[in-house]
């Protein structure tokens, strides 16, 4: 297929569906059926791995198996940092097109659906952010609670309310921030803005868009086998230390589900904290929210244009396999 666009392989799926395993044998030369195997870099696309020393509780790729497949946008932000989809898709797009200049295949793959969209599709134009409103907006946070103010969300942008978890703080206040500031919903700019793309290709990328599937019974069933693995792996140590460097749930990083639920919101004093001891109870905690988390993943990947659904094999190597399938039948990326 001869273009002048850039070929980009996006991979996604939910939470434990084996993304990390399936790209590595995609990309392993090992493989029977890949002899011939271009070189590919890794964009991550998941929200909490551009946290430095957030490492089991976000799944990171270990030094081993980024040493065999380069990754960006991991340890790029301390946990006390904002990253939002507008960052996302800024070093992302500069990723894509240096390693494209280096004859490489660009590779984005996680599991955050809104930087996926925005990536694809494009960012909204959505009103620049207005100091006075977002102080006010914290304010009232500080005063009312995240329960209050995502009541409001969910009157005024029901759409934005639906997709936004209530320990996103960020996310809330910019949905908040733009209805207060325009009088229109955030989710309104993202539906009608003519700029943005519906197929597969912008700013001079084409597309390749992959979501990986699974029984839900089975990705459970992962979801639970990773959080016993974390534990093992040491994760309450891990927050431990996070914690005894000053970071709790008031900073973006430590909301993220396997670290948000060590923490206990002191009764007397709201936005202090101490760490739960009741280790089991954190860890049915994490798998639950794990589990909701990777349902409402789901449902909205669905709302992705262009995608190509692989369900998943017994092995990651056959899996690999069906995607290069699909890969060959679109662009020449792995011969």
């Amino acid at each position: 297929m001869k273009t002048d666009q850039n070929p980009v392989l996006i991979l996604f799926g939910p939470t434990a569906s084996g993304k990390t395993g399936i790209l590595l044998e995609l990309f392993n030369s090992s493989n029977s059926k890949n002899s011939t195997v271009v070189q590919a870099e890794v964009i991550s696309a998941d929200s909490m791995q551009v946290y430095r020393g957030m490492n089991i509780g976000t799944a990171k790729p270990s030094a081993d198996e980024t040493a065999r497949l380069p990754h960006y946008l991991i340890d790029i932000r301390e946990p006390s940092e904002q990253f939002n989809a507008g960052d996302f898709v800024r070093l992302a797009d500069k990723a894509c097109h240096e390693i494209s200049s280096r004859g490489n295949i660009p590779v984005v793959s996680g599991g955050t659906g809104f930087y996926l969209k925005n990536f694809i599709m494009g960012l909204s134009e959505a009103p620049p952010s207005c100091k006075e409103v977002r102080e006010q907006l914290k304010l009232e946070f500080n005063e009312k609670g995240a329960a209050a103010l995502m009541e409001e969300l969910a009157v005024c942008d029901p759409v934005s309310a639906r997709r936004i978890h209530i320990n996103d703080e960020y996310r809330m206040l910019r949905a908040l921030e733009v209805y207060r500031s325009c009088g229109k919903p955030l989710s309104s700019f993202e539906m009608n803005s003519k700029d943005r793309q519906t197929n597969t290709t912008r700013n001079n990328f084409r597309f390749i868009i992959i979501g990986l599937s699974r029984p839900r019974d089975e990705l459970y069933n992962r979801i639970n086998l990773r959080c016993d693995q974390m534990f093992k792996q040491g994760l309450p140590d891990e927050v431990k230390s996070l914690y005894e460097k000053g970071y709790t749930p008031n900073d973006p990083g430590l909301r993220a589900i396997g670290y948000r639920e060590f923490f206990i919101e002191e009764p007397e004093a709201p936005c202090l904290w101490r760490l739960s001891q009741d280790i089991d109870g954190v860890k049915a905690l994490i798998a639950q929210n794990s589990r909701r988390y990777a349902k409402r993943q789901i449902t909205f990947f669905a709302g992705i244009p262009g995608v190509r659904w692989v369900e998943c094999c017994k092995s990651e190597i056959e899996t690999a396999n069906k995607i290069k399938e699909i890969i060959n039948e679109t662009a020449s990326l792995v011969s």
